[in-house]
């Protein structure tokens, strides 16, 4: 029996392991998929002979480059993996499902002239730019923390939100079990015009997205994006 599994910390948020348990019952495939809520990136290591294949989440994205044997020129590009290939030589091979998932979930929007704020600066919000950049969205990346090329939640102005029709959040607020948290901005400046993606798909409905559907907002929860990842890597996992 081949093993997959995913690695990050902590994981009572996933429906990852539900996910694939359901999906090799329905289809008759003869696996398993396990939750490895890892507390430090060396523990990968252990992992090596257990799987076929195993999928990447916070805080390991980045943290897990350094293991890989390959990496795809897109998660290269991206600079996260968020699924690992294990060949028969114990090597890793690293790739970038996310940005399959984002592309299908903006795919019904023309974002054409549309500028873009991505709230959060991890391997998701790399993922979430690059796509970005791919449909030619000019973006701003909001941080708690001032940096280069960011600004902060203090910053994002009244101006900036309506200059900014996209926002995109990437961050884990408001994730279960979380579920009454929502990234710190004004809602209140928010249009009809508006779109609000929140690559959370645990709650389906998040505060983020509920507070901008009041205000006549678009809303695309992470559930369409988490489908298209776990399928891409069962692609990469069986080619």
């Amino acid at each position: 029996m081949r093993k997959f599994g995913l690695i990050g910390y902590p994981l009572g948020h996933s429906a990852s392991a539900k996910y694939f348990t359901e999906k090799f019952a329905q289809e008759g495939i003869d696996c398993r998929y396990d939750l490895y809520p890892i507390t430090t990136i060396e523990q990968v290591e252990g992992l090596r002979e257990e799987f076929a294949g195993f999928n990447v989440t916070i805080p390991y994205k980045r943290q897990i480059l350094p293991y890989l044997a390959t990496i795809s020129e897109e998660a290269a590009a991206v600079g996260a993996v968020n699924c690992v290939k294990i060949d028969s030589q114990g090597d890793m091979h690293g790739y970038n499902t996310d940005v399959v998932g984002i592309r299908k979930s903006l795919a019904r929007f023309d974002l054409r002239n549309t500028k873009a704020l991505v709230l959060g600066t991890g391997g998701a919000a790399a993922a979430v730019l690059y796509v970005l950049k791919e449909l030619g969205v000019e973006c701003t990346v909001v941080s708690r923390t001032e940096g280069e090329n960011r600004i902060t939640y203090a910053q994002v102005t009244d101006e900036v939100i309506a200059d900014n029709l996209l926002i995109v959040n990437t961050t884990p607020v408001g994730m279960y079990p979380n579920i009454d948290a929502a990234p710190q901005i004004d809602y209140s400046r928010l249009t009809s015009s508006h779109i609000l993606f929140d690559l959370i798909y645990n709650p389906t409905c998040t505060l983020f997205m509920r507070l901008g559907a009041e205000r006549g907002a678009t809303t695309i929860g992470g559930s369409e994006m988490f489908c298209s990842q776990a399928e891409a890597s069962w692609s990469i996992w069986n080619e």
